[in-house]
């Protein structure tokens, strides 16, 4: 019986190159595959999904609105695999949807993405993920000072880790740097102390 996956790390863990090495091993098959890239990622333009490596591949782009049960079920049914790319942007009845279809297609659905954001929330997809997906894995990152990297700790202009804002900020090198919570936690009370002047 096809699964529910949820496969999520850190900024720079490789999860969107393991979405497309997974989507070219399925079509390695002669398995044709439905790449989905949520509309709130524009950083690559609408449609690609590229690595930090320099794969890439043309997506189906779905907007907050659209039902990808029916999507998959009345255009794509000739699909053998759902592949999500940046699925911390689901929205939680996407994810519900997606689940519907490993249930009445026998298809597996593989997303990838965060689980938090760079406060260390939950976004609503990932949430809903970590509720409902049979199975669930890390893909591991690691922190600057070698321990493995679990906040996405975003930065200003300035190289600064920023602690409050938006919970969507498009960026990558340049906006994110993953960290591991003791690292990220320092790096707010040094931060903290500069700004008091101590």
């Amino acid at each position: 019986m096809a699964k529910l996956y949820f496969k999520y790390g850190a900024m720079g863990s490789s999860k969107t190159a393991q979405a497309l090495v997974t989507k070219y091993n399925y079509e390695e098959r002669n398995m044709k595959v439905l790449l989905l890239k949520p509309s709130t990622d524009t950083r690559d333009g609408s449609d690609v999904v590229r690595s930090r490596i320099g794969l890439e591949s043309k997506a189906v782009v779905l907007t907050p609105e659209e039902d990808a049960y029916k999507l998959y079920a009345e255009q794509y049914r000739d699909c053998k695999a759902v592949i999500v790319d940046e699925c911390q942007f689901l929205t939680p009845e996407q994810v519900d949807q997606l689940a519907q279809v490993t249930i009445d297609f026998d298809v597996a659905v593989l997303c990838f993405g965060l689980r938090t954001d760079f406060q260390t929330h939950f976004f609503p997809g990932s949430r809903r993920l970590m509720e409902i997906a049979e199975s669930i894995s890390e893909i591991k990152s690691v922190c600057d000072c070698g321990s493995k990297a679990t906040v996405n700790a975003r930065l200003d202009d300035n190289g600064d880790v920023v602690f409050e804002g938006d919970q969507v900020v498009l960026g990558g090198n340049d906006r994110y740097h993953a960290m591991c919570r003791k690292c990220w936690l320092e790096k707010k009370k040094e931060q903290e102390a500069r700004k008091n002047g101590r």
